[in-house]
């Protein structure tokens, strides 16, 4: 009587349990108990059925997934798409409702809060989600309407009930993504091995971060470039500095938009910065002299100096501007400067998508578009800012400005310049670029002397990413990763990372041959982190380690930017052979920089004087017309005249004894000569 009574509580348990939903209710209903989205029970397939659905074309996909117990042939178009790696997404996605466990898929207690419809996709695993949105945001727009976070908060799953793929995944993300999936890394299949990285986050709560530097010093520090015109500081530990070690931010142009390219574009130190503590800036401005015209903007590239103080700080006081150019449009703007091992600065400037109306309405204002300009910066001129190098291709051209390197670019990306030299001593720099005016698929060009590329092959044409334009990295020489080796880091806007290798081949013309690859990067649950959102710009460290800025938000006033580093998961960290000592940051200490007061010092150490100022080291005074009846010259154009004299130049007479001011002037002015003096012996020793 025990067993009977014991199996009849049983039963009606279970009829309780599962009642309603054998109804078609949406209650929620336990996950140990299958029930299809209409709350009937799913169909356990014989092995002659199954062999039957797999060879047919009807509902294929879903019967792979689910081949043992279905809920098929159930089918419900929810998006299209003409993306081959969207639409494979959407097509697992359809297959949901086929799932044994579509009931607990697609009806939640949130969900059934929500108004009254049905729901077009189950409750998503997180880093399915991620995935979905990043791959499909661009071709249903209908769709994601809000960010990444947002949307995998309403799609996700909050708590730890059952979610979508509930099957094993073979192959989850296709051979064009980034991730593998929450497998650890060492059972990461021998298929993908090869190419996993991990993208280590370092830094969060940027604003619009669009590129990372080092200064090449030897203190290892990272500098982060924030695009409304703030540098910030890491030190050799990645510690970020509370003092900004720029802000320009007054002077900076940015748009707000998305696709306005305006703001702080681009920093470049210079290759002897240890010594001068020179660094060279571009942005975007509308101001001063430029302020009413056709344009809409300039571009402006300027020079400034570190603090004598404080290594850490630009003192914004050296500023001296180098060039500008004007713009009419917001876009294919560029402005990226690098040096190159030679010395020379390169500046790299988009087409800024002007016509030719456009030109004869600016009248010739904008000769640098679409060009890679190559200046000297160390010159002892005090006129000029820089020099032409002699081998410019256009160097005695009446046709073409003499800075132009090479021209023909439209939407230069970011630009790298190859560590390693060629056994020739030839210079590789790596550039991406899109391959017209309007064009959305892009392509990386290899930049050569007197090139045009409007008419040049590209290095490689790349494939087309869902219409996002490519974001040139670099090409990595680091050490922390031996199989990353001399490959060519970049990726896109979408948040899809390649990598480009140079490979030899015996069945190319001249043995040489580029090849594309997905860089694919392991989930957080193996890295410890996990790349999200738009990929914004690479960087480069001392020691020839890449890091990726990334932002979940395109809006410039959200501080979701983030910094990554690009490691290797199956080396260490940081491997002792790759350690270098740190070389704490200097004060600035040249003879230069100590003793010219009424001036500015050029790279190469000379003092070039402001105006009213003269002399070796700008410490002498200058009155036009000179001063008169003996009187001395103490500031620029005011005279200090002697006992019986006045006036601006001392020409008027007078009677009577200096007073107690012109003896205290005099004074002082043999104290600042005596100094002077001493300076100028010091100076020449």
């Amino acid at each position: 009587m025990h067993l009977q009574f014991v199996l009849v509580l049983a039963i009606a348990v279970n009829m309780w349990e599962c009642g309603d939903a054998k109804f078609g209710e949406r209650g929620e209903i336990s996950p140990r108990r299958r029930r299809c989205y209409d709350g009937s029970l799913p169909k356990r397939l014989k092995k002659r059925e199954r062999k039957v659905l797999l060879d047919g074309s009807s509902g294929e996909v879903c019967h792979r997934l689910y081949p043992r117990v279905s809920c098929c042939p159930t089918r419900r178009a929810i998006f299209s798409t003409n993306n081959t790696e969207c639409g494979r997404i959407l097509e697992e996605i359809k297959c949901a409702r086929c799932s044994p466990n579509a009931q607990v898929l697609f009806h939640s207690l949130d969900m059934d809060k929500m108004p009254h419809r049905e729901p077009d996709l189950p409750r998503l695993c997180q880093d399915f989600c991620r995935e979905f949105y990043y791959t499909c945001r661009g071709h249903i727009p209908e769709l994601f309407q809000a960010d990444v976070d947002e949307f995998c908060q309403y799609y996700g799953r909050r708590d730890a009930s059952l979610c979508f793929p509930d099957f094993q995944r073979k192959h989850p993300h296709g051979q064009d993504s980034n991730y593998l999936g929450d497998e650890k890394i060492e059972d990461i299949s021998r298929k993908h091995k090869h190419n996993c990285y991990c993208a280590q986050e370092v830094l969060s709560g940027l604003r619009q971060p669009v590129a990372v530097v080092h200064c090449g010093d030897g203190s290892q520090r990272l500098f982060v470039l924030e695009r409304e015109g703030i540098v910030r500081v890491l030190n050799h530990d990645l510690e970020l500095i509370k003092e900004p070690f720029l802000d320009i931010h007054k002077l900076v142009q940015s748009g707000l938009k998305g696709g306005d390219e305006r703001g702080l574009l681009s920093l470049a130190f210079h290759p002897n910065y240890k010594k001068n503590g020179k660094l060279y800036i571009s942005y975007t401005t509308n101001q001063e002299r430029w302020a009413i015209g056709p344009h809409d903007h300039i571009l402006r590239v300027v020079e400034y100096t570190v603090s004598r103080k404080n290594p850490n700080q630009v003192d914004i006081r050296t500023v001296r501007v180098l060039m500008e150019v004007a713009e009419l449009h917001r876009k294919h703007l560029g402005g990226q400067l690098l040096f190159s091992p030679d010395g020379l600065l390169h500046i790299i400037l988009g087409d800024g998508m002007i016509t030719l109306d456009d030109m004869e309405e600016m009248d010739g204002l904008s000769d640098f578009t679409g060009s890679v300009l190559r200046v000297d910066v160390d010159t002892d001129c005090c006129t000029s800012p820089y020099s032409i190098p002699r081998d410019n291709p256009y160097f005695n051209s009446t046709n073409q400005p003499p800075e132009i390197f090479a021209h023909g670019l439209h939407d230069p990306g970011r630009c790298a310049v190859d560590r390693l030299q060629t056994d020739n001593g030839s210079l590789i720099i790596l550039c991406t670029d899109a391959s017209g005016k309007n064009a959305s698929a892009g392509r990386i060009l290899e930049i050569s002397k007197g090139k045009d590329y409007e008419n040049e092959p590209s290095v490689y044409d790349l494939h087309s990413s869902g219409g996002a334009p490519p974001v040139g990295g670099f090409i990595y020489r680091g050490c922390q990763s031996r199989r990353l080796y001399g490959s060519y880091v970049f990726g896109d806007r979408n948040g899809n990372l390649r990598i480009l290798q140079k490979a030899t081949f015996s069945t190319s013309a001249d043995g040489e041959e580029w090849q594309e690859k997905p860089l694919c990067l392991g989930m957080a649950g193996s890295c410890g982190s996990m790349l999200v959102g738009h990929i914004l710009g690479f960087g480069e460290d001392e020691l020839g380690e890449v890091y990726i800025l990334a932002s979940s938000k395109s809006l410039a006033q959200s501080h979701s930017g983030k910094l990554y580093k690009l490691v290797d998961p199956k080396r260490p960290h940081a491997p002792k052979e790759c350690q270098r000592q740190v070389e704490p940051p200097e004060l600035l200490m040249t003879a230069c920089s100590r003793h010219c007061k009424n001036g500015h010092c050029t790279p190469t150490g000379k003092c070039c004087c402001s105006p009213g100022w003269e002399g070796p080291l700008c410490r002498v005074a200058k009155c036009e017309p000179a001063c008169r009846n003996g009187g001395v010259c103490m500031e620029p154009n005011k005279c200090l005249c002697k006992n019986g004299y006045s006036g601006d130049q001392c020409e008027k007479s007078e009677q009577g004894m200096p007073n107690d001011q012109e003896k205290d002037g005099i004074l002082d002015h043999i104290i600042d000569m005596t100094s002077y003096l001493l300076d100028l012996t010091s100076y020449i020793v």
